[in-house]
């Protein structure tokens, strides 16, 4: 049996990870769980499933230890095989790292680690003997695409559903309400994910993730919005052939994927796959008006430690629109202030990614409080 451990237990992939492993219970056992706030939840999670360590972010109750750095106690117990960052933002970036360089697979749902700091997850990978397997739907497609092939990609197309907004008029899109950005048509996610969604700025996120993930060039990498979410990834091989993964929208298929590859276990819980329920499937160009998605790529082709101020800024602007201070049409105003006022330097350490992640947080949230 491979030990668990899950940072994020009480978000949405940490509660379908739970979900998966309730089915695999023969294969797998949880050995650390932490939460951000969740007290509630997490003391319920314990109680199912007894793991060895519990913690919590942000000071709730005196059960549990508490801080940042419950997320790198976990991530580096001894008995963690496996660590699921499931953790929102940059702030699962150590708990990353320490997890790498203790020789552990990680099933990567925090996007933002590869976002900041690629280069230097990657070097920790190789240093550590840890290893990297996606738990996002699009790349962990991508992944079981390259898996059975014999020769190298040459191509990789991502699908996004569009969100809510694909077919707004620009005008509509900029006065977007807090409420209509959050009613995703395909996925349910926390409210900073989904909001990402609806901007697209995931998507950004996402390319530059497959670009560190499977190293290849920008102008190898492409995005299709696709409404029904049947089609997860594309992958075109040298000689013109080009593999699909499809499966109806659930993130417990990618989930355990994460956990067994290059191997399969079978699951009754993951719906099974129908041409005909799934319908017509459409694919369109990412428009013009996601001016988040477009800025966001421009920072990762740009290097260094842009992705890491694309990132902040995003964050930052994304909470001010949650708390009603930011139109919608703001956030990409923000992120493109900040960006055009940050000089891009390469992103050599972790202090120079930290420095920039602090100088783009303080910019937006000055530009925003203006």
């Amino acid at each position: 049996m491979r030990g668990i451990a899950i940072l994020g237990s009480t978000g949405s992939i940490g509660r379908s990870t739970l979900a998966v492993l309730d089915r695999q219970r023969e294969h797998f056992r949880v050995v650390a769980l932490t939460a951000g706030s969740n007290c509630d939840l997490l003391e319920a999670q314990v109680a199912a499933w007894r793991p060895a360590f519990a913690g919590v972010v942000e000071r709730g109750r005196d059960a549990f230890p508490a801080g940042p750095g419950v997320l790198v106690e976990a991530a580096t117990h001894p008995d963690a095989d496996i660590v699921v960052n499931a953790v929102v933002g940059a702030a699962g970036l150590d708990a990353t790292l320490a997890a790498l360089r203790a020789g552990k697979r990680v099933a990567l749902a925090n996007k933002e680690t590869l976002v900041t700091a690629g280069e230097l997850v990657l070097r920790a990978a190789r240093e550590g003997g840890g290893e990297l397997v996606p738990v996002d739907s699009e790349h962990s497609a991508v992944l079981q695409c390259l898996t059975a092939a014999t020769n190298a990609a040459r191509r990789l197309i991502l699908t996004a559903s569009g969100g809510p907004f694909r077919e707004w008029p620009t005008e509509r899109v900029a006065a977007a309400t807090v409420d209509e950005a959050l009613r995703h048509p395909t996925w349910r996610m926390g409210r900073k994910v989904t909001v990402d969604s609806a901007t697209l700025a995931n998507k950004a996120l996402e390319l530059i993730e497959a670009h560190h993930l499977f190293g290849l060039p920008y102008e190898a990498l492409e995005v299709v919005v696709h409404p029904q979410s049947i089609v997860h990834a594309f992958v075109e091989f040298a000689d013109g052939s080009v593999v699909a993964q499809l499966g109806f929208p659930t993130m417990e298929l990618p989930i355990l994927y994460a956990l067994t590859h290059p191997g399969r276990l079978p699951d009754a819980g993951i719906p099974r796959f129908d041409p005909v329920a799934a319908g017509p499937l459409t694919f369109e160009p990412v428009r013009e008006v996601f001016r988040a998605f477009h800025l966001g790529v421009a920072a990762g082709r740009a290097g260094g430690t842009a992705p890491a101020v694309f990132n902040a800024a995003n964050e930052v602007a994304v909470a001010a629109f949650l708390e009603g201070a930011l139109p919608f049409g703001g956030i990409a105003d923000v992120i493109e202030a900040v960006l055009a006022a940050d000089p891009v330097v390469a992103a050599d350490s972790l202090e120079t990614v930290r420095a920039a992640d602090r100088r783009a947080r303080a910019a937006a949230t000055a530009i925003i409080s203006r």
